[in-house]
């Protein structure tokens, strides 16, 4: 077996992470606008998340793509007329777990207790079931052994992923995810993307990447932000059930087209 069967196939971490269950949550932002330095950005720019669904944003740098997703977690204040809504009538704040660009780790906290932050942030005892289970994410994300390490002796790439285990932790039906493969290097960042796949099955997951053929393994709705002011076009559905083969001559004749769509 190649390394491209092993990363298109089984995972090849070993513990199962199983999430837990989660209701469905649609959201829709409508009306949104953005301007930054007397530019306007966006400016009634609409994008729906489909319930239990990945949906991928692409686009150039400076589009204002991280911005929206900061809007999204309440990290950035919107303004007049931007709405966003949810299927439920209900609030998103304390329903979204939000992975940045940048890890976040903190520097006196063990891997393990990073990955546990949010139920301290939130003062919350940590069970053992909780710690064995933040534990079988780090063996799934190949950090087995790590639990006691502190973030300094770890690599990029490493900490990359124990943010993403951080997330995975959460359990929140909406994750918004900024370039969260963008430290690794080309055969753990397939395999990573797998374990977020399968991982994340039932959640909605809005996740940025400039990346074509990442969005194409694991999206289900994939969507170019493009312009000045920016708009979002139509959505590109790949077929099948991610996490889809690298390889998969269906996907790389996607790619050209989110190619085309990115260029234009």
């Amino acid at each position: 077996m190649d390394q491209i069967d092993r990363v298109a196939g089984a995972s090849p971490f070993r513990s199962p992470a199983v999430p837990l269950p989660v209701a469905p949550l649609a959201v829709r932002v409508s009306s949104a606008r953005l301007t930054y330095g007397g530019d306007v950005l966006f400016s009634d720019l609409t994008l729906t998340l489909e319930a239990g669904r990945t949906t991928c944003l692409l686009g150039p740098s400076g589009v204002g793509k991280t911005t929206l997703l900061r809007i999204l977690a309440g990290l950035a204040e919107p303004e007049a007329p931007t709405r966003v809504e949810t299927d439920d009538g209900l609030p998103l704040a304390g329903r979204i777990a939000y992975m940045a660009q940048q890890d976040l780790l903190l520097p006196w906290l063990s891997v393990l207790d990073n990955v546990l932050l949010g139920d301290r942030l939130r003062r919350k005892r940590v069970t053992p079931e909780q710690a064995a289970r933040a534990a079988a994410l780090l063996d799934r994300v190949g950090l087995a052994g790590r639990e006691g390490d502190r973030p300094a002796t770890l690599s990029g790439g490493q900490r990359q992923r124990v943010a993403l285990a951080r997330t995975l932790m959460e359990d929140k039906p909406l994750v918004l995810m900024d370039e969260p493969f963008s430290a690794l290097d080309a055969l753990t960042r397939l395999r990573l993307q797998e374990t977020a796949a399968e991982t994340l099955v039932g959640r909605t997951v809005l996740m940025v990447t400039h990346d074509p053929l990442e969005a194409l393994r694991i999206g289900d709705r994939l969507h170019v932000m493009t312009g000045r002011p920016a708009s979002v076009g139509p959505a590109l559905t790949p077929p099948g059930i991610a996490p889809r083969r690298v390889d998969d001559p269906a996907l790389l004749a996607l790619q050209a087209e989110l190619l085309r769509r990115l260029a234009g």
